[in-house]
Protein backbone atom coordinates (compact mmCIF):
# COMPACT_ATOMS: atom_id res chain seq x y z
CA UNK A 1 0.00 0.00 0.00
CA UNK A 2 1.59 3.35 -1.03
CA UNK A 3 1.94 5.41 1.70
CA UNK A 4 -0.03 8.56 2.52
CA UNK A 5 1.01 11.73 1.26
CA UNK A 6 1.27 15.04 3.39
CA UNK A 7 -1.50 17.25 3.09
CA UNK A 8 0.79 20.26 1.28
CA UNK A 9 2.48 17.13 -0.92
CA UNK A 10 -1.37 16.05 -1.75
CA UNK A 11 -3.01 19.46 -2.19
CA UNK A 12 -0.48 21.79 -3.00
CA UNK A 13 0.00 25.08 -1.29
CA UNK A 14 -2.10 25.91 1.82
CA UNK A 15 -5.56 28.00 0.88
CA UNK A 16 -5.89 31.25 1.59
CA UNK A 17 -8.58 33.12 3.00
CA UNK A 18 -10.01 36.41 2.41
CA UNK A 19 -12.75 38.41 3.18
CA UNK A 20 -15.72 39.88 2.10
CA UNK A 21 -14.61 43.90 1.67
CA UNK A 22 -11.48 42.36 0.32
CA UNK A 23 -13.30 40.16 -2.29
CA UNK A 24 -15.39 43.27 -3.48
CA UNK A 25 -12.15 45.28 -3.79
CA UNK A 26 -10.80 42.62 -6.06
CA UNK A 27 -14.12 42.36 -8.13
CA UNK A 28 -14.34 46.19 -8.85
CA UNK A 29 -11.25 46.47 -10.11
CA UNK A 30 -11.86 43.32 -12.03
CA UNK A 31 -15.07 45.28 -13.44
CA UNK A 32 -12.65 48.59 -14.41
CA UNK A 33 -9.31 46.22 -15.80
CA UNK A 34 -10.71 42.11 -16.94
CA UNK A 35 -10.37 39.27 -14.80
CA UNK A 36 -6.74 38.35 -15.46
CA UNK A 37 -5.64 41.26 -14.19
CA UNK A 38 -6.89 41.83 -11.49
CA UNK A 39 -5.77 38.34 -10.64
CA UNK A 40 -2.34 39.51 -11.26
CA UNK A 41 -2.75 42.64 -9.32
CA UNK A 42 -3.89 40.78 -5.86
CA UNK A 43 -2.02 37.46 -6.48
CA UNK A 44 -5.48 35.28 -6.84
CA UNK A 45 -6.48 33.05 -9.29
CA UNK A 46 -8.69 33.97 -12.62
CA UNK A 47 -11.43 31.05 -11.21
CA UNK A 48 -11.86 32.89 -8.12
CA UNK A 49 -12.20 36.46 -9.53
CA UNK A 50 -15.12 35.14 -11.73
CA UNK A 51 -16.63 33.58 -8.67
CA UNK A 52 -16.39 36.49 -6.56
CA UNK A 53 -18.11 38.47 -9.50
CA UNK A 54 -21.09 36.18 -9.61
CA UNK A 55 -21.64 36.23 -5.56
CA UNK A 56 -20.99 40.00 -5.87
CA UNK A 57 -24.44 40.48 -4.36
CA UNK A 58 -24.03 38.05 -1.28
CA UNK A 59 -20.82 39.19 -0.66
CA UNK A 60 -22.76 42.67 -0.22
CA UNK A 61 -24.65 41.10 2.20
CA UNK A 62 -22.29 40.25 4.17
CA UNK A 63 -20.04 41.50 7.19
CA UNK A 64 -16.61 43.32 5.57
CA UNK A 65 -14.16 41.30 7.44
CA UNK A 66 -16.60 38.00 6.99
CA UNK A 67 -13.78 35.68 5.46
CA UNK A 68 -16.20 32.76 4.25
CA UNK A 69 -19.88 31.69 3.09
CA UNK A 70 -19.51 28.86 5.08
CA UNK A 71 -22.50 26.89 5.61
CA UNK A 72 -23.94 23.46 4.20
CA UNK A 73 -26.36 23.84 1.51
CA UNK A 74 -30.10 22.81 1.68
CA UNK A 75 -30.34 19.01 0.62
CA UNK A 76 -33.90 19.55 -0.06
CA UNK A 77 -33.89 23.45 -0.63
CA UNK A 78 -37.80 23.62 -2.13
CA UNK A 79 -38.93 21.48 1.13
CA UNK A 80 -37.02 23.87 3.37
CA UNK A 81 -38.70 26.65 1.28
CA UNK A 82 -42.19 25.67 1.30
CA UNK A 83 -41.58 25.10 5.44
CA UNK A 84 -40.16 28.47 5.78
CA UNK A 85 -43.07 29.60 4.40
CA UNK A 86 -45.24 27.58 6.61
CA UNK A 87 -43.87 29.30 9.54
CA UNK A 88 -43.69 32.57 8.23
CA UNK A 89 -47.64 31.90 8.07
CA UNK A 90 -48.20 30.64 11.59
CA UNK A 91 -46.22 33.96 12.84
CA UNK A 92 -48.28 36.19 11.19
CA UNK A 93 -51.33 34.38 12.67
CA UNK A 94 -49.53 35.26 16.47
CA UNK A 95 -49.37 31.33 17.03
CA UNK A 96 -46.29 29.85 18.65
CA UNK A 97 -43.94 27.57 16.86
CA UNK A 98 -41.49 25.62 18.34
CA UNK A 99 -38.32 23.59 16.80
CA UNK A 100 -40.57 20.35 17.65
CA UNK A 101 -43.60 21.91 15.71
CA UNK A 102 -41.28 22.22 12.20
CA UNK A 103 -39.36 19.28 12.71
CA UNK A 104 -42.71 17.34 13.24
CA UNK A 105 -43.98 19.67 10.00
CA UNK A 106 -41.20 18.82 7.69
CA UNK A 107 -41.20 15.17 8.14
CA UNK A 108 -44.87 15.40 7.04
CA UNK A 109 -43.97 17.28 4.46
CA UNK A 110 -41.31 15.23 3.41
CA UNK A 111 -43.90 12.48 3.18
CA UNK A 112 -46.36 14.45 0.46
CA UNK A 113 -43.58 15.29 -1.45
CA UNK A 114 -42.51 11.82 -1.69
CA UNK A 115 -38.89 12.41 0.24
CA UNK A 116 -38.13 9.11 1.80
CA UNK A 117 -35.16 9.67 3.67
CA UNK A 118 -35.59 12.67 5.17
CA UNK A 119 -34.74 12.34 9.11
CA UNK A 120 -35.44 15.77 10.49
CA UNK A 121 -33.18 15.24 13.20
CA UNK A 122 -32.32 18.17 15.86
CA UNK A 123 -28.88 18.84 14.39
CA UNK A 124 -31.08 19.48 11.01
CA UNK A 125 -33.62 21.89 12.25
CA UNK A 126 -30.92 24.49 13.90
CA UNK A 127 -29.41 24.08 10.25
CA UNK A 128 -32.50 24.84 8.85
CA UNK A 129 -33.74 28.13 11.06
CA UNK A 130 -29.74 29.37 10.37
CA UNK A 131 -30.08 29.04 6.67
CA UNK A 132 -33.70 31.03 6.73
CA UNK A 133 -32.48 33.21 9.36
CA UNK A 134 -34.94 32.36 12.31
CA UNK A 135 -33.89 31.82 15.97
CA UNK A 136 -35.72 31.03 19.01
CA UNK A 137 -36.70 34.00 21.19
CA UNK A 138 -37.22 33.75 25.19
CA UNK A 139 -38.57 35.45 27.68
CA UNK A 140 -37.27 36.15 31.54
CA UNK A 141 -38.59 36.77 34.66
CA UNK A 142 -37.73 37.71 38.26
CA UNK A 143 -37.29 35.50 41.03
CA UNK A 144 -39.03 35.59 44.45
CA UNK A 145 -37.06 37.43 47.75
CA UNK A 146 -36.86 35.12 51.14
CA UNK A 147 -37.26 35.97 54.43
CA UNK A 148 -34.57 37.39 56.39
CA UNK A 149 -34.06 34.72 58.76
CA UNK A 150 -34.94 31.74 56.21
CA UNK A 151 -31.99 29.63 56.80
CA UNK A 152 -33.41 28.95 60.81
CA UNK A 153 -36.69 28.17 59.42
CA UNK A 154 -36.07 26.39 56.80
CA UNK A 155 -33.28 24.20 59.02
CA UNK A 156 -36.08 23.97 61.88
CA UNK A 157 -38.45 22.45 59.01
CA UNK A 158 -36.30 19.67 58.16
CA UNK A 159 -35.73 18.88 61.62
CA UNK A 160 -39.42 18.61 62.46
CA UNK A 161 -40.42 16.24 59.49
CA UNK A 162 -37.21 14.31 60.55
CA UNK A 163 -38.09 13.62 63.74
CA UNK A 164 -42.18 12.69 62.28
CA UNK A 165 -40.35 10.46 59.80
CA UNK A 166 -38.41 8.62 62.75
CA UNK A 167 -40.84 8.91 65.07
CA UNK A 168 -43.78 7.35 63.38
CA UNK A 169 -41.44 5.06 61.58
CA UNK A 170 -42.30 6.18 58.20
CA UNK A 171 -41.22 5.31 54.58
CA UNK A 172 -40.99 7.32 51.33
CA UNK A 173 -44.28 6.14 50.26
CA UNK A 174 -45.69 7.56 53.47
CA UNK A 175 -44.28 11.29 53.20
CA UNK A 176 -46.51 13.07 50.69
CA UNK A 177 -46.17 16.86 49.45
CA UNK A 178 -49.53 18.50 47.67
CA UNK A 179 -49.71 21.43 46.15
CA UNK A 180 -52.40 23.88 44.45
CA UNK A 181 -51.39 24.63 40.27
CA UNK A 182 -53.18 28.20 39.41
CA UNK A 183 -53.60 27.28 35.10
CA UNK A 184 -55.50 29.20 32.52
CA UNK A 185 -57.61 27.67 29.96
CA UNK A 186 -54.96 29.68 27.68
CA UNK A 187 -51.26 28.48 28.05
CA UNK A 188 -49.34 30.02 25.71
CA UNK A 189 -45.57 28.95 24.85
CA UNK A 190 -43.33 32.18 26.04
CA UNK A 191 -40.90 31.47 22.68
CA UNK A 192 -41.27 31.21 19.80
CA UNK A 193 -39.36 30.34 16.14
CA UNK A 194 -39.22 34.04 14.09
CA UNK A 195 -37.08 35.74 11.87
CA UNK A 196 -34.01 37.16 13.34
CA UNK A 197 -34.52 40.82 13.76
CA UNK A 198 -38.44 40.77 14.36
CA UNK A 199 -38.88 43.10 17.58
CA UNK A 200 -42.49 42.22 18.50
CA UNK A 201 -43.28 38.60 19.24
CA UNK A 202 -47.37 37.84 19.45
CA UNK A 203 -49.36 34.77 19.91
CA UNK A 204 -52.37 33.96 19.28
CA UNK A 205 -55.02 32.30 21.90
CA UNK A 206 -58.46 32.03 22.39
CA UNK A 207 -58.76 35.14 24.39
CA UNK A 208 -59.42 33.26 27.78
CA UNK A 209 -56.43 33.77 29.67
CA UNK A 210 -58.27 34.93 32.36
CA UNK A 211 -60.03 32.31 32.42
CA UNK A 212 -58.67 30.29 35.77
CA UNK A 213 -58.57 26.81 37.46
CA UNK A 214 -56.50 24.69 39.36
CA UNK A 215 -55.48 22.13 39.51
CA UNK A 216 -54.17 20.08 42.74
CA UNK A 217 -51.31 17.60 42.84
CA UNK A 218 -49.96 15.33 45.29
CA UNK A 219 -47.05 13.20 45.00
CA UNK A 220 -44.97 11.16 47.52
CA UNK A 221 -41.53 11.06 48.77
CA UNK A 222 -41.41 7.16 46.78
CA UNK A 223 -42.53 8.89 43.38
CA UNK A 224 -46.12 7.51 43.79
CA UNK A 225 -48.45 10.33 42.42
CA UNK A 226 -51.99 10.67 43.76
CA UNK A 227 -54.95 11.06 41.70
CA UNK A 228 -54.71 14.84 40.22
CA UNK A 229 -57.73 16.93 41.16
CA UNK A 230 -58.69 19.89 38.72
CA UNK A 231 -60.98 22.83 40.10
CA UNK A 232 -63.07 25.21 37.49
CA UNK A 233 -64.63 28.50 38.33
CA UNK A 234 -68.28 27.08 37.82
CA UNK A 235 -71.34 27.24 40.23
CA UNK A 236 -72.31 24.05 38.33
CA UNK A 237 -70.52 20.79 37.27
CA UNK A 238 -70.21 21.24 33.53
CA UNK A 239 -72.12 18.79 31.40
CA UNK A 240 -69.70 16.61 30.06
CA UNK A 241 -68.07 13.33 30.62
CA UNK A 242 -64.33 13.52 32.05
CA UNK A 243 -61.41 10.74 31.49
CA UNK A 244 -61.28 8.36 34.77
CA UNK A 245 -58.43 9.18 37.08
CA UNK A 246 -59.12 12.78 37.52
CA UNK A 247 -61.59 14.38 40.07
CA UNK A 248 -63.28 17.37 39.36
CA UNK A 249 -65.05 19.93 41.76
CA UNK A 250 -66.16 23.40 40.72
CA UNK A 251 -66.26 26.50 43.46
CA UNK A 252 -67.65 30.44 42.45
CA UNK A 253 -63.74 31.54 42.41
CA UNK A 254 -61.82 28.24 40.95
CA UNK A 255 -59.16 27.84 44.23
CA UNK A 256 -59.12 25.51 47.18
CA UNK A 257 -61.33 26.17 49.87
CA UNK A 258 -61.74 24.41 53.29
CA UNK A 259 -64.71 22.18 51.92
CA UNK A 260 -63.19 21.62 48.42
CA UNK A 261 -60.01 20.07 50.92
CA UNK A 262 -62.33 17.95 52.59
CA UNK A 263 -62.81 16.70 49.01
CA UNK A 264 -59.18 16.44 48.42
CA UNK A 265 -58.90 13.99 51.51
CA UNK A 266 -61.97 12.16 50.35
CA UNK A 267 -61.66 11.09 46.94
CA UNK A 268 -57.47 11.73 46.60
CA UNK A 269 -55.65 11.77 49.80
CA UNK A 270 -57.62 8.41 51.03
CA UNK A 271 -57.12 6.62 47.03
CA UNK A 272 -53.49 6.00 48.05
CA UNK A 273 -51.64 3.12 49.07
CA UNK A 274 -52.34 2.22 52.17
CA UNK A 275 -54.61 4.33 53.11
CA UNK A 276 -57.46 1.84 54.01
CA UNK A 277 -55.90 0.60 56.37
CA UNK A 278 -55.33 4.29 57.82
CA UNK A 279 -51.36 3.62 57.63
CA UNK A 280 -49.75 6.69 58.95
CA UNK A 281 -48.31 9.72 56.84
CA UNK A 282 -47.23 12.80 56.92
CA UNK A 283 -48.40 15.63 54.53
CA UNK A 284 -46.43 18.32 53.67
CA UNK A 285 -48.36 21.47 52.77
CA UNK A 286 -47.95 25.40 52.49
CA UNK A 287 -49.31 27.68 54.67
CA UNK A 288 -52.18 28.33 52.80
CA UNK A 289 -55.40 29.35 54.79
CA UNK A 290 -57.08 25.79 53.60
CA UNK A 291 -54.57 23.87 54.76
CA UNK A 292 -54.23 25.57 58.09
CA UNK A 293 -58.40 25.24 58.73
CA UNK A 294 -58.91 22.98 62.27
CA UNK A 295 -61.26 21.38 60.60
CA UNK A 296 -59.44 20.11 57.43
CA UNK A 297 -56.54 18.71 59.84
CA UNK A 298 -59.07 16.62 61.95
CA UNK A 299 -60.31 15.35 58.34
CA UNK A 300 -56.15 14.36 57.79
CA UNK A 301 -55.64 12.88 60.76
CA UNK A 302 -58.91 10.55 60.57
CA UNK A 303 -57.72 9.42 57.04
CA UNK A 304 -54.26 8.25 59.26
CA UNK A 305 -52.20 11.48 58.04
CA UNK A 306 -50.01 13.74 60.23
CA UNK A 307 -49.45 17.84 58.63
CA UNK A 308 -46.83 19.61 58.18
CA UNK A 309 -47.00 23.42 57.38
CA UNK A 310 -43.67 24.77 55.20
CA UNK A 311 -43.23 28.44 57.00
CA UNK A 312 -44.07 30.90 54.66
CA UNK A 313 -41.81 32.21 52.14
CA UNK A 314 -39.88 29.22 51.56
CA UNK A 315 -42.21 26.70 49.12
CA UNK A 316 -39.38 27.21 46.82
CA UNK A 317 -36.74 25.91 48.91
CA UNK A 318 -38.60 23.18 51.03
CA UNK A 319 -41.61 21.99 48.99
CA UNK A 320 -40.82 18.97 46.51
CA UNK A 321 -43.82 20.30 43.76
CA UNK A 322 -42.30 23.33 43.70
CA UNK A 323 -38.57 22.60 43.14
CA UNK A 324 -38.85 19.85 40.72
CA UNK A 325 -42.46 19.19 39.59
CA UNK A 326 -44.75 22.09 38.86
CA UNK A 327 -42.61 23.59 36.24
CA UNK A 328 -42.18 20.43 34.26
CA UNK A 329 -45.69 19.23 34.44
CA UNK A 330 -46.92 23.16 33.44
CA UNK A 331 -44.52 22.70 30.00
CA UNK A 332 -46.30 19.75 29.19
CA UNK A 333 -49.93 21.02 29.80
CA UNK A 334 -48.26 24.12 27.69
CA UNK A 335 -47.19 21.53 25.13
CA UNK A 336 -50.87 19.45 25.26
CA UNK A 337 -52.55 23.22 25.00
CA UNK A 338 -50.02 24.50 21.79
CA UNK A 339 -50.76 21.19 20.00
CA UNK A 340 -54.26 21.50 20.03
CA UNK A 341 -54.12 25.50 18.78
CA UNK A 342 -52.24 23.95 15.93
CA UNK A 343 -54.15 20.48 15.56
CA UNK A 344 -57.45 20.31 17.47
CA UNK A 345 -60.78 20.75 16.16
CA UNK A 346 -61.92 24.29 16.58
CA UNK A 347 -65.51 26.37 17.17
CA UNK A 348 -66.06 29.63 16.54
CA UNK A 349 -68.57 32.04 18.16
CA UNK A 350 -71.25 33.87 15.65
CA UNK A 351 -68.68 37.25 16.16
CA UNK A 352 -65.63 35.06 14.86
CA UNK A 353 -63.99 34.68 18.21
CA UNK A 354 -62.32 30.68 18.65
CA UNK A 355 -64.09 29.41 21.18
CA UNK A 356 -61.79 27.94 24.36
CA UNK A 357 -61.07 23.92 24.69
CA UNK A 358 -64.12 21.63 26.45
CA UNK A 359 -63.52 21.57 30.43
CA UNK A 360 -63.16 16.99 29.46
CA UNK A 361 -60.28 17.90 27.11
CA UNK A 362 -58.43 20.27 29.45
CA UNK A 363 -58.83 17.45 32.12
CA UNK A 364 -57.50 15.07 29.56
CA UNK A 365 -54.41 17.34 29.36
CA UNK A 366 -54.01 17.56 33.04
CA UNK A 367 -54.38 13.82 33.71
CA UNK A 368 -51.74 12.93 30.43
CA UNK A 369 -49.39 15.61 31.77
CA UNK A 370 -49.80 14.12 35.02
CA UNK A 371 -48.95 10.65 33.51
CA UNK A 372 -45.78 11.61 31.63
CA UNK A 373 -44.08 13.37 34.90
CA UNK A 374 -40.98 11.08 35.98
CA UNK A 375 -40.34 9.33 39.15
CA UNK A 376 -36.70 10.44 39.19
CA UNK A 377 -38.33 14.14 39.15
CA UNK A 378 -40.58 13.52 42.07
CA UNK A 379 -37.59 12.04 43.74
CA UNK A 380 -35.11 14.49 42.94
CA UNK A 381 -37.50 17.08 44.47
CA UNK A 382 -38.53 15.68 47.48
CA UNK A 383 -33.89 14.97 47.64
CA UNK A 384 -33.19 18.87 47.10
CA UNK A 385 -35.91 19.60 49.66
CA UNK A 386 -34.11 18.09 52.52
CA UNK A 387 -37.14 16.89 54.10
CA UNK A 388 -36.18 13.22 53.36
CA UNK A 389 -32.73 12.41 53.40
CA UNK A 390 -32.31 8.99 52.34
CA UNK A 391 -33.62 7.81 48.62
CA UNK A 392 -34.03 3.79 48.51
CA UNK A 393 -36.40 4.38 45.56
CA UNK A 394 -35.62 2.76 42.19
CA UNK A 395 -35.27 5.69 39.73
CA UNK A 396 -34.08 4.32 36.73
CA UNK A 397 -37.55 3.93 35.07
CA UNK A 398 -38.30 7.04 32.86
CA UNK A 399 -41.83 6.37 34.24
CA UNK A 400 -43.31 6.01 37.31
CA UNK A 401 -45.73 2.97 38.53
CA UNK A 402 -47.89 5.75 39.26
CA UNK A 403 -51.34 5.05 41.17
CA UNK A 404 -53.53 8.45 39.61
CA UNK A 405 -55.04 5.99 36.99
CA UNK A 406 -54.16 2.66 35.42
CA UNK A 407 -53.26 3.89 32.10
CA UNK A 408 -49.63 5.31 31.45
CA UNK A 409 -49.80 5.26 27.96
CA UNK A 410 -45.81 4.28 26.47
CA UNK A 411 -44.44 7.42 27.97
CA UNK A 412 -43.02 10.85 25.99
CA UNK A 413 -41.86 10.72 22.20
CA UNK A 414 -38.76 11.92 21.66
CA UNK A 415 -40.01 15.19 20.28
CA UNK A 416 -42.42 15.58 23.17
CA UNK A 417 -39.25 15.39 25.56
CA UNK A 418 -37.24 18.14 23.51
CA UNK A 419 -40.29 20.21 23.70
CA UNK A 420 -40.54 20.12 27.32
CA UNK A 421 -36.03 20.31 27.71
CA UNK A 422 -36.47 23.19 25.53
CA UNK A 423 -39.45 24.92 28.01
CA UNK A 424 -37.78 24.12 30.75
CA UNK A 425 -35.08 26.82 29.99
CA UNK A 426 -37.92 29.10 31.25
CA UNK A 427 -37.69 30.84 34.41
CA UNK A 428 -41.33 29.95 35.67
CA UNK A 429 -41.29 31.64 39.49
CA UNK A 430 -44.53 30.30 42.57
CA UNK A 431 -45.66 32.54 44.76
CA UNK A 432 -45.64 32.12 48.37
CA UNK A 433 -48.07 34.11 49.90
CA UNK A 434 -51.96 32.66 50.54
CA UNK A 435 -54.20 33.23 47.49
CA UNK A 436 -57.81 33.24 47.93
CA UNK A 437 -59.14 32.88 44.21
CA UNK A 438 -59.11 34.44 41.02
CA UNK A 439 -60.28 38.09 40.50
CA UNK A 440 -63.61 38.08 38.90
CA UNK A 441 -63.56 38.42 35.02
CA UNK A 442 -66.09 38.99 32.24
CA UNK A 443 -65.39 35.52 30.76
CA UNK A 444 -66.40 33.26 33.61
CA UNK A 445 -69.49 31.56 32.41
CA UNK A 446 -71.90 29.38 35.13
CA UNK A 447 -73.05 27.20 31.88
CA UNK A 448 -71.80 25.56 28.97
CA UNK A 449 -70.31 27.55 25.96
CA UNK A 450 -71.01 24.47 23.60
Amino acid sequence: MAPKRKRDEMTGPPRKSYTAEHKLEVVAYAKEHGNRAAGRQYGVGETSVREWKKAEEELKMLQPRKRARRGQSAKWPILEDNLASWVHAQRDAGRAVSTVNIRMKAKTMAVEMGIMNFLGNPSWIYKFMKRKQLSVRVRTTVGQRLPDDWEEKMSSFRDFVANEITARNLSPDDVINMDEVPMSFDIPPTRSVAPVGTKTIGISTTGHERNNFTVVLACTASGVKLKPMVIFKRVTMPRVKFPAGVVVVVNKKGWMNTEVMKTWVSKCYRTRRGSFFKKNSLLVMDAMTAHLDEDVKKTVNAAGGHVAIIPGGLTSKLQPLDIAVNRPFKAIVREEWAKWMLEGKHTFTPAGRQRRADYDEVCKWILSSWQRVKLSTIVNGFAKSGIVNEQTVDTSDTDSDDSCSSDNGDGASEEQMLEVLELLRESDTETDTSFNGFEDDDDDEDDDEH
